[in-house]
Order: structure tokens, then sequence, then C-alpha cells
């Protein structure tokens, strides 16, 4: 009799134990991979997706956030960053200089980001140390194959030292970090870079991302489209204003159709100086979005016209995209244009990346990179960041306990709180 009720006693106490460190109940779930919009709760266990369903019990979490009113969707993924810190790899043109990731990533629902040529093959190991292995947000690496990376100078005209074959093997050996191939700021006449760019590309079987220096006659922007890249390969800045999207009528124009039937992706890069409303406007309005939403951030970028993820996002939901297909620009189309279908969706066994998103409504501005506005009456904001599981950005404390329910927590010191999974605890600090 005894040990008939000290198995149930025991049976019990486990039936108890939580399913799930944390639990986001009752947001608009948007998961374009699995064409999912709808009110969802979605689970969360050991940094991965458990779950994602119309009614999961608060009891069964270690946490749960009420997240109602709120749009949650897989992290953001911006393709197109500038994060290497280093010495030979900071500088951007006109001296505009890259910036740590984590300074700003979690703070817009950004968990991976792309870094977009920053560093060369002479420079990677550097970044790789002195960012990509430190940083919190998940980076990922678009190679330049200039040696030296985007230092601004004559780096990025020295033909000699673009070797396909080096850039190539140097990919293969970091499969994990390097998903592409900048080729950026050329200012000749010849198409060599581009192709020494596709010939490491094709040799590492990644993705190239093309960032016109100047335009030239010698090398039309429509060939490059139409014959130079492969499908898969990308255009970034697709809405900078030399790129030819209009006529003289203000009419799209119908190489672009074509060179999207190929498998050519557009790609936002908003930047200091590459985005323009007369160019954008226009274009999406005639049935031409972007493939992709990223950012070029910078120190330039993020303290003008594009500021944020989240910014470039509001502006084309003003131009009248709707939510679910800025999201999909921002999640799953990115995952897919860099090859990593493991993020960018909330799949059942996926990493646990996620960004909860309110849309505001009201008046708001938005600045292009020539300064010019247009108006809007929506813009995103980011509420939460869960990265691999950890709450890592909480905007207004939705997640956290009210202090005076808390009783002293002051008695550890100089507490904070531990951006667990449960979410739950007050920690003492690091060698405190």
């Amino acid at each position: 009799m005894r040990l008939t009720l000290l198995t149930l006693l025991l049976a019990g106490s486990l039936c108890a134990q939580p399913t799930y460190d944390l639990l986001l109940k009752g947001g608009h779930v948007i998961d374009p991979r699995n064409g999912l919009s709808a009110v969802r709760d979605v689970a969360i266990r050991d940094g991965r997706i458990a779950a994602v369903s119309a009614n999961i019990a608060a009891g069964q979490a270690n946490k749960t956030v009420n997240v109602a009113g709120l749009y949650v969707t897989p992290g953001l993924i911006d393709i197109h960053a500038h994060v290497f810190m280093g010495l030979n790899g900071t500088m951007l043109a006109g001296g505009r200089a890259s910036i740590y990731p984590d300074t700003f990533a979690a703070r817009t629902g950004v968990t991976t980001m792309a870094d977009a040529g920053s560093s060369g093959r002479h420079n990677f190991a550097e970044f790789k140390e002195t960012v990509i292995d430190r940083a919190r947000a998940r980076v990922l690496v678009f190679l330049n194959i200039a040696g030296k990376g985007m230092t601004g100078g004559k780096e990025e005209q020295d033909v000699s030292d673009m070797d396909a074959k080096a850039a190539a093997q140097l990919a293969l050996a970091h499969k994990d970090t390097i998903i592409g191939i900048k080729v950026a700021h050329y200012r000749g006449p010849d198409w060599t870079p581009v192709e020494r760019g596709v010939e490491a590309g094709t040799l590492a079987k990644i993705p190239v991302m093309i960032d016109f220096g100047q335009f030239r006659s010698e090398r039309p922007f429509q060939q490059l489209v139409l014959e130079k890249l492969r499908p898969g390969d990308i255009y970034t800045h697709a809405f900078y204003l030399p790129v030819p999207l209009l006529d003289g009528n203000g009419r799209l124009l119908p190489y672009l159709a074509d060179a999207r039937k190929r498998g050519v992706l557009f790609d936002v890069g908003h930047g200091g100086a590459a985005f323009a409303f007369r160019q954008a406007v226009p274009s999406v309005r005639q049935g031409f979005p972007p493939d992709t939403i990223s950012t070029d951030i910078h120190s330039g970028s993020m303290t003008a016209g594009m500021k944020d993820m989240a910014n470039v996002m509001s502006k084309f939901l003003n131009m009248g995209m709707s939510v679910d297909d800025v999201i999909l620009r921002s999640t799953w189309n990115a995952a897919r244009a860099i090859r990593r279908e493991e993020l960018g969706h909330l799949s059942t066994g996926a990493i646990a990346d996620i960004a909860v998103l309110r849309l505001e409504k009201g008046r708001f501005g938005f600045v292009d990179s020539w300064g010019a506005g247009m108006s809007g009456t929506q813009r995103l904001t980011c509420e939460l960041t869960v990265q691999d599981g950890y709450v890592i950005w909480d905007l207004n404390g939705i997640t956290r306990e009210s202090w005076d329910k808390l009783g002293k927590y002051e008695a550890q010191g100089d507490p904070r709180w531990d951006a667990t999974r449960s979410s739950g605890r007050l920690r003492r600090p690091a060698g405190r």
C-alpha cells in the first residue's frame, strides 16, 4: 500500500513538471514557410520550437508571456550588414564604419545577419576571432572577392588580388560561416570582379551578392542580371537611383521580369545612399517588390534615413505591402537566399529564434537615402527578441515579474535579470 501511494505521488510530481521553458501566448503567428498566419501559442524547450498550437495551457511552461495583439514571427534575417570591426576592415566608402552586431541586432528582432563583404580572405580570420565567435547575434559572411575586403580604398580596385580559387577554398573550409561571395564598389569598365566572384561562388556552391560601385556603359546593369549572374545570385541596392528600373514615363522596364524569372534575386540593401522612394514606390506598386529586405547597416546609415531593420520593413508596409509579405522577405526568403533553411521559420524542432513585433497605427514619417520624405500610417517596432530560446530583448519588460512581488531581491547584491529560457529568476552578475 505504501509503495503504491509512493508511486502515485512520484507520478504526480513528474506530471507536474513543466513541459516547456517559455510559452508565448495569444500572438498572431506569421510563419511563411509553413503557410501560417493566425493566432497561435508558441512553446519553446531546450532552445528549440517545441509546439505551435491554438491553445497551450499556461501551466505547461516555466514562464508564460502574454503577447496578445502582437505579431510573433521567426527571428529576422538581415542579409546585408557591416559588422567587421578589424583594423583592416572597418571603413566603408565615405569613412562610414562597421558596427558591433550586438549593439543593434536584438532591439529590432534581428537574430541572424550576413556581413556583406567587409572582410576578404586576408582578414577573415581576424573577423572570425574578434566578432563572429564573440557576438551573441548569429553572424554569417559574404566573403569579399577583394582580398582585403571593403576598405574604402584602392584595395577594392585591385583586380590582381581577386583570387577566385583562394576565395572558394576559404569558403569551403568555413561552410558554417561563409555563405556567399561579395563583389562591391568596383569602378573599372570590365567585368573581371563579377566574373571572378561568380567563379568563386560556383566552385564553393554558394551565391554571389553584387553591389555595383559605379554604373558604366561598358558593363550595363541589364547584362549583369540577364547574363552574368546565376539563378540564386543577388543584386543588392535594388532601389538605388542609378539602377535602371523605370522608363521615362515611370513604367517598370520589362527586362526586370526576365531577370527575376531566371532566378536573380533583388535585395533592398538600403544603406546610407542606396535607397530612393522614387525608385521603390513605383516599382512596388507595379508588382516588383524586393525578394529580400535588408539594411546595409553601418554607422552612417543607422543614424540617417535607414535607421534599422524595423524601419526599413515599415517603409514597405506604407508602400502597400502586407505585414505577411514584409515578414516573408525578412525571414524565410532571406533564409533561402543565403541557403540556411534551418533558419527563418517556426517549425517544430527549429532553432527558437523569434521576433515579437508591434504594429503601431498613427502618423509617421520616413526618409530615404537622398533626404526625401514619405508619410505613413503604420510602423513596426520590436517588443521582444528570442534567440536560441533565450530572451535577449524585452522592450517593455513583458517577461518580467513586478518588483513588488519579488520580495527582498536586493539581498543578491547587484541583481540583473538572467536572460534564461525560464526568464523568471534573478542572478548575481558574474564575478561578483
